[in-house]
């Protein structure tokens, strides 16, 4: 678990163990299949579909095309057919994953995420877009901690 208020690491799962913790096996070796490496490795693989929701309603969902971005990120779609857009959230955004509902929860609102760097596939793994990113969200800690 982060500490709060400060220092925030937008790069960090605040509860690995949350994430693992896949209530939808039907028997222990269904359980230890999910729990292979490139699971324990990517833990963010079993949120493919999960619909995000803010602090005031529903963001939009993880896009499939996550495995695109690193471990420490989720990819969201979180425009609509007339307006596509996707952007980036660190793991440290995330305050709770819930895989009854397949919900993943963040502690920002729908402004402070749809704001964020738009995800730019081309350039995402240039340092510059990684910066921006995390001094964005790192700025929006310092502006409005989680409650």
């Amino acid at each position: 678990m982060q500490p709060f208020p400060f220092p925030f690491v937008p790069w960090v799962w605040r509860n690995v163990a949350e994430l693992l913790d896949k209530h939808d096996t039907d028997s222990p070796e269904a359980a230890e299949a999910t729990e292979s490496a490139e699971r324990r490795h990517r833990p963010d693989i079993g949120l493919l579909g999960y619909e995000v929701e803010a602090i005031d309603g529903p963001i939009g969902e993880i896009d499939q095309s996550n495995a695109r971005v690193p471990a420490d990120c989720l990819l969201v779609d979180a425009g609509t057919w007339l307006s596509p857009l996707k952007v980036v959230l660190p793991v440290g955004a995330v305050a709770k994953v819930d895989h009854d509902a397949k919900k993943v929860y963040v502690d920002r609102t729908k402004e402070q995420v749809q704001h964020a760097p738009e995800y730019d596939p081309d350039g995402f793994d240039a340092s510059d877009y990684r910066q921006r990113l995390g001094n964005y969200y790192t700025e929006s800690y310092r502006n409005s901690p989680p409650a």
